[in-house]
C-alpha cells in the first residue's frame, strides 16, 4: 500500500493528472473517501492526464458520465445505488476493462462486485485539511511519481 500526501485541491489534481498519463486501457479505480475528501478532484485530474478537456462533474443523480480522451473515461458515482441489480440494469459492467478507465466514487458500495485488479484509492480529509490518498493495487497502474 502507498500513502501520498497532498496539501491542497491542485496538488491532488496534479498528483491524479500524472496517473491519468500513463494509464493503460482495462483499469478500474474505486474511489472512497468521505464528502470534501478531494474525489471529483481526483477525476478531474485524472481526466485531464487523459486528454479530456470537458469540464468533469460528479455523476451523482445520472450514475455514469462517459467522457471521451486517449482512451474512453466512464466515471461512477454509486452513492445511490441500493442493491446490486441495479448494476446489471445499467450494464455497469460493460463499461469496464476492454480499453476503457473507470472510475467510481462511493466505492465502497460495491466493494465485492469489483474486478480482481482494482485499484484502490481511499482519499481523507475535507475542506483545506490537507490529504492523504492511500492506493492499494496500485502494481495495476503504471507508477505515477
Amino acid at each position: 500500500m502507498r500513502t501520498v500526501r497532498t496539501n491542497s485541491p491542485g496538488e491532488t489534481y496534479e498528483f491524479a493528472k500524472k496517473i491519468g498519463q500513463t494509464l493503460s486501457g482495462g483499469c478500474t479505480i474505486a474511489l472512497d473517501g468521505g464528502l470534501g475528501a478531494g474525489k471529483t478532484v481526483f477525476v478531474q485530474g485524472l481526466a485531464a492526464g487523459l486528454g479530456i478537456d470537458k469540464p468533469i462533474t460528479s455523476p451523482t443523480f445520472t450514475i455514469v458520465r462517459q467522457y471521451q480522451g486517449r482512451l474512453p473515461l466512464n466515471h461512477f458515482d454509486v452513492y445511490r445505488i441500493e442493491e446490486p441489480e441495479e448494476l446489471y440494469e445499467i450494464g455497469f459492467f460493460e463499461y469496464l476493462g476492454d480499453g476503457q478507465v473507470a472510475v467510481i466514487e462511493w466505492a465502497e458500495r460495491i466493494a465485492a462486485l469489483l474486478p480482481e485488479n482494482t485499484v484502490f484509492i481511499k482519499m481523507t480529509g475535507a475542506g483545506e485539511e490537507p490529504r492523504e490518498i492511500l492506493m492499494q493495487g496500485e502494481e495495476n497502474l503504471k507508477e505515477a511519481e
